[in-house]
């Protein structure tokens, strides 16, 4: 069973779809424009604010021998520093830039500038904002929205429309590798074959993450579109589902990708350097000669297995 708090950023991937090639790529400040309309820095700050606890539980449930309280300092201290979004923007703001092209970029403006499109941001906003404890609720049924058979209806479509669950499967798996090959790097190991192997674990949960996922995101999206009429949600969908909005969803799915891949490779590469520096330490201290050098084949790093 996954812990829903792992994905209080999930709704951010809400637009979910394959990524599809833009014709012509657009500036960084077209970019930023969407970006900024979407509220997606609020969004993301938002589900910022848990990493550190959540990545410690990750290191905590995959180390073959417990964390000393050192160790789990520096998960915590490497959680804070990787995971900012001066640390978030710069590569999604690029790779946001590079699947756009000026029709999705005008056509999806004219949408979020719309009733609808302003109203939808701010739920959005809303509901990523709320305390951890409630967004877990919302994801497990606790607390919902009263519907309709035809609101169900329109909100499966959303879900089967977006592929919100396989997406947020996707950048919670790619972030587990950027983490893993992050610390590889920063512990000076080769991080190509600590990344295969988070890659192969991975894939093998894959299906059932999916699966897992995929009715706690309509659950969230019917919370979240609760003040939404029926009409309302058949125009969002009328748009996810034309030429700029499946443009759209797709650079935004890849903007995300490419920001919380950067945010776990740098949280991984501080984690790798401090728990090396923890290591050597350790070795100076128990040496019985305390200016004697370590063995440079030292390997401070925890036995990460399965890292995720």
């Amino acid at each position: 069973m996954y812990n829903t708090g792992m994905f209080r950023f999930a709704f951010l991937l809400l637009f979910a779809v394959d990524l599809h090639a833009a014709a012509q790529a657009v500036d960084i400040d077209a970019a930023a424009q969407l970006y900024a309309d979407a509220s997606t820095r609020e969004q993301v700050r938002a589900s910022l604010v848990p990493m550190p606890a959540h990545i410690r539980q990750l290191f905590m449930g995959n180390t073959a021998s417990p964390l000393s309280d050192s160790q789990l300092a520096a998960v915590d201290a490497a959680a804070k520093r990787g995971f900012r979004i001066d640390v978030f923007e710069p590569p999604a703001l690029r790779a946001l830039a590079a699947n756009l092209d000026p029709d999705t970029v005008k056509k999806t403006d004219a949408f979020l500038s719309s009733d609808v499109g302003k109203r939808m941001v701010a739920a959005d906003v809303a509901l990523a904002t709320l305390d951890e404890a409630t967004i877990d609720k919302v994801m497990q049924g606790q607390i919902s929205a009263p519907s309709t058979p035809q609101r169900d209806a329109l909100f499966a479509k959303l879900e089967a429309a977006t592929r919100s669950a396989e997406s947020n499967v996707q950048i919670f798996l790619s972030m587990g590798t950027a983490v893993a090959q992050g610390t590889a790097i920063g512990s000076g190991m080769d991080p190509g074959p600590v990344g295969e192997r988070a890659r192969k674990s991975g894939e093998a949960s894959r299906a059932d993450l999916e699966h897992t996922m995929r009715e706690p995101m309509r659950r969230y999206m019917a919370y979240d579109y609760r003040d939404l009429s029926d009409a309302d949600l058949k125009h969002l969908l009328a748009f996810l589902q034309s030429t700029a909005g499946k443009r759209y969803v797709a650079a935004y799915i890849a903007s995300l990708d490419a920001g919380f891949n950067a945010m776990g490779k740098r949280c991984g590469e501080q984690l790798g350097e401090s728990l090396r520096e923890l290591a050597i330490a350790q070795l100076i201290t128990e040496s019985p000669n305390p200016n004697q050098e370590p063995p440079a084949d030292a390997k401070p790093a925890p036995d990460l297995k399965n890292h995720k």
